[in-house]
Order: structure tokens, then sequence, then C-alpha cells
């Protein structure tokens, strides 16, 4: 007697690329939260009272671009894994237009510039004048040409050399 032969689901396990394809919880993208940093961070942060979001739109990420209930909420949130890779991706440089060209080989490369990312302060640190600081890290190439390694290379060399 033979086995009835199953019918194979053709989508099964596509369930992970499904939500990703949903619209309905979509964020901003980096390079509109890069623009938000540099533009208005500070018109962000202290939004008026807005009855549809929730909290009132009092409390807001910048970096994640999400609304939270409360302060305790979205200092929990400072925390979090999520909020800490989202601060870690901001770092690059965002991918723009000229890169782009650059990558079709319009131009030469040029490496994207890496920033230093803090987290926001909170309500009462904007009120008192601190804001979102997003400053370039310098490169290493004046490291190199110090005189401690040139002279740290030239011991090498003298070593190499005997």
């Amino acid at each position: 007697m033979g086995m009835v032969t199953k019918r194979k689901k053709m989508h099964y396990g596509d369930t992970h690329l499904q939500r990703r394809w949903r619209v309905r919880n979509r964020r901003r993208d980096l390079d509109q939260i890069d623009d938000d940093l540099r533009t208005r961070s500070g018109e962000l942060i202290n939004q008026n009272v807005d009855l549809d979001k929730p909290g009132f739109a009092q409390f807001y990420c910048v970096h994640c671009a999400k609304y939270f209930i409360d302060d305790t909420a979205m200092q929990a949130h400072f925390r979090t894994k999520v909020h800490k890779r989202r601060l870690k991706a901001l770092e690059i440089e965002p991918y723009s237009i000229e890169e782009a060209e650059r990558a079709a080989g319009r131009g030469s490369f040029v490496k994207p510039k890496k920033r230093s990312m803090e987290t926001q302060p909170s309500k009462e640190d904007v009120v008192a004048g601190k804001r979102i600081r997003v400053e370039e890290v310098p490169e290493d190439t004046d490291a190199i040409d110090s005189p401690t390694t040139s002279k740290t290379r030239r011991k090498k060399a003298e070593k190499m050399e005997t």
C-alpha cells in the first residue's frame, strides 16, 4: 500500500519576511532620523501636547522616533538593546545620494565619517539648556605621525636590520 503524498506548502517559513513588508509598524529610516538630529532635535524633545499620541507627545526618543507613555518607560527604553543598536547604527554617517553616485563610478571613494552618539538628555536637562551632541570622531592619522610612534618605528627598523 502506498503513502498518500502530502501537499507541499510553498511559503511556509516566510513569516519573518511578511512582518518586514508590513507598513503598519514602520519607523523612520536612519537618514530621516539623522536629518532630525541635525536640524530639529530640541523641537522634537519639547513638543506641544497632542492628545492622539502616547504620553501626549511629551516623551519622545529622537534616536528611535518613538513615543512613550511616561518618563520611566522612556528611561527604561534607553537601557534596552533596541535603543543601543539604533545609537550604534547612527554612529556612521547615513548613505547619501553623493555616495551612491560615487559607488556608480562618478567620483572617488570617501570613507563615511564616524560620529560619537550619546543618549538624549532628560526633560529637566533640556530645560536647563543641555542639547543632543553629535560629534565627529577624528581619524587616527594624526596619532600615526606623532613623534613617539616614529621613534618606536625606528627602533623596530633598527632591530630588524641587525
